[in-house]
């Protein structure tokens, strides 16, 4: 049946101004691909220029960081799931397991690009040298994009530019915030870009630096083999699990419209108390240093091996270094640890656009420089787009996606971004308070629902739950209920797919065929949940006004979903 467009959240619609063809997409990790594949879609004709010679950008493992390439250690597993993170038309195989390694997951962006047949569209071993404004953009909106191939370079016309570099660039080394590391320590210090498996750390006593989920997977890893491992954390860390309730995948029991619902009805005091003692349900972070219930200043990390380390004590948690010595670390606290052989900096990442033309690149001090995280707002002719430069309590590749697709629909002429007044006032509204001489690269993330579901009201793919709860109260049920899966946003609006309904039906089949390797009898009994279906009714319809009444803003302090 199709959806009237009164129950469809659509953007601003009408033409483009100026006439778009060619696309120039930089990168061809994850948002590059679905770039060119969102161009395609639209009838445009992209051009992907990757410096590398394959696919996969930072998923794309390498033995060494000599090339200059960012890319994960060994070891890394996603934390999302397979489900939550697959493109919305193209679910992963059911045989993956729901948390994939890194080899099984460019497999699976090997697998995307045959499909659809992206691997033309890319020209390989190209460096971007520049991405300037031509002479008449005020007017034509094109670009000249100066690339390089084993020496020759080229210039190139584009009516509009996709960067789709990431925020994994440049690494974020902040020697100066820890005096002597440079001047007095005699051992080894590296960012967490160079560490690629545990070996070379074998015997060693090792500080890991930054408690991200960078530094509580080395850390981890590197208690292993290592001597003895310290793990400094400056700020208050909450730590999850992959493995939810019952064994489930975390997000596709937590990220759900029903929770979202929940979230945004409940005082956000009463939010965050039942997060931190969701939290210590499964140990009390106090008595492990990590956080307490009256932190303000406080992140979330994925990890599940850490407390057992930290019980057994094969990593010792440690506050900030205050500054280093010949051979040692004195802490804050003003404990001193003695023989540190290696320091390992997980710092993070700052992101740069090099080959940006400096009038377009200053403005962009953080992703929130962005309309929507997206656009440059200052430009005069909306043709330059960047493409998961952004940080979710959720997937950034189901993320990107649909940044793409409202993309290159707007290159296409379907909508019209805003006046430049109403980006910039938006962008000015959004920009946190100005901190003097930040330690470390500013990351506001935001709630998965919220982007996403802003972004593709935007295009006009938000489902409409009163109107599935009319037309198909199961599907209905499936969407408001279960995991807020990618597939939602292929039910209505440009890009359907007619795959989507029956992918949200079966996304729990895929994500328990893996674990179906040796089946036992089920006791359970389905009655225990038809209570479900007594709530289920006015719960939608009362989600529904609501939040069709009065949207809430996409901005949340660090963290995850409600449940």
């Amino acid at each position: 049946m199709p959806v009237p467009a009164a129950w469809v959240s659509c953007s601003w619609t009408g033409a483009f101004d100026t006439m778009v063809r060619r696309v120039a997409v930089i990168g061809a990790g994850v948002s590059g691909l679905v770039s060119i594949k969102c161009c395609l879609d639209e009838g445009l004709e992209p051009t992907c220029f990757e410096r590398s010679e394959d696919i996969g950008g930072l998923w794309r493992f390498a033995d060494t960081a000599d090339s200059g390439r960012v890319s994960v250690y060994r070891s890394v597993i996603t934390n999302t799931s397979k489900e939550m993170s697959c493109f919305s038309d193209f679910p992963c195989p059911e045989h993956f397991p729901n948390f994939l390694p890194h080899g099984l997951l460019l497999e699976y962006f090997q697998m995307y690009a045959r499909h659809f047949q992206l691997l033309r569209h890319i020209r390989f071993k190209t460096t971007v040298l520049s991405v300037k404004k031509c002479l008449d953009f005020a007017t034509s909106g094109q670009w000249e994009v100066v690339t390089e191939t084993e020496g020759v370079q080229e210039l190139h016309i584009f009516d509009a530019v996709m960067v789709c570099t990431g925020h994994y660039q440049v690494p974020h080394l902040p020697l100066a915030s820890f005096p002597g590391i440079e001047t007095h320590f005699k051992g080894r210090y590296l960012h967490s870009q160079e560490y690629k498996d545990a070996e070379a750390f074998r015997g060693k006593r090792v500080l890991v630096v930054g408690i991200g989920n960078t530094g509580g997977d080395i850390a981890v890893e590197l208690s292993h083999v290592a001597a003895k491992v310290f793990l400094s954390a400056r700020s208050s860390t909450w730590v999850y699990s992959r493995v939810s309730d019952h064994g489930f995948p975390f997000d596709m029991v937590s990220t759900t419209r029903f929770n979202h619902f929940l979230e945004w009805l409940l005082p956000s005091a009463v939010t965050k108390r039942i997060k931190f003692r969701k939290f210590n349900s499964w140990f009390n972070h106090e008595i492990y240093g990590l956080a307490s219930v009256k932190s303000s200043n406080f992140h979330v990390i994925i990890n599940e091996e850490l407390p057992f380390c930290m019980l057994s004590g094969t990593v010792v948690l440690k506050p900030n270094v205050k500054e280093f010595t010949k051979t040692s670390a004195v802490f804050e606290d003003g404990t001193t640890e003695e023989n540190i052989d290696v320091v390992l900096f997980a710092t993070g990442y700052i992101f740069s656009f090099p080959f940006l033309e400096e009038s377009v690149r200053s403005p962009l001090r953080n992703n929130r420089s962005l309309y929507k995280c997206i656009f440059p707002p200052q430009l005069e002719r909306p043709t330059l787009a960047i493409i998961g430069l952004v940080q979710l309590t959720g997937s950034v590749m189901a993320g990107a996606e649909i940044q793409a697709r409202w993309v290159t629909g707007i290159f296409a002429g379907a909508y019209k971004l805003p006046p430049a007044s109403r980006m910039m006032a938006d962008v000015l509204k959004k920009q946190p308070p100005v901190k003097r001489n930040p330690p470390e690269p500013e990351h506001l993330k935001m709630s998965f629902i919220n982007y996403t579901s802003d972004i593709a009201s935007c295009a006009g793919v938000k489902p409409s739950i009163l109107w599935l709860l009319l037309t198909d109260p199961r599907l209905a049920m499936a969407v408001f209920f279960g995991p807020c899966t990618p597939y939602q946003y292929r039910l209505v609006g440009r890009g359907r797919w007619s795959g989507a309904r029956a992918a949200i039906l079966t996304q729990w089949q895929r994500a328990l065929k893996p674990l179906r390797t040796r089946v036992v009898e089920d006791g359970a009994s389905p009655c225990s949940w038809r209570w479900l279906g007594f709530l289920a009714l006015p719960a939608m319809l009362l989600a529904g006004f609501l939040l069709s009444k009065s949207p809430r803003p996409g901005w949340v302090p660090r963290g995850l979903p409600l449940f």
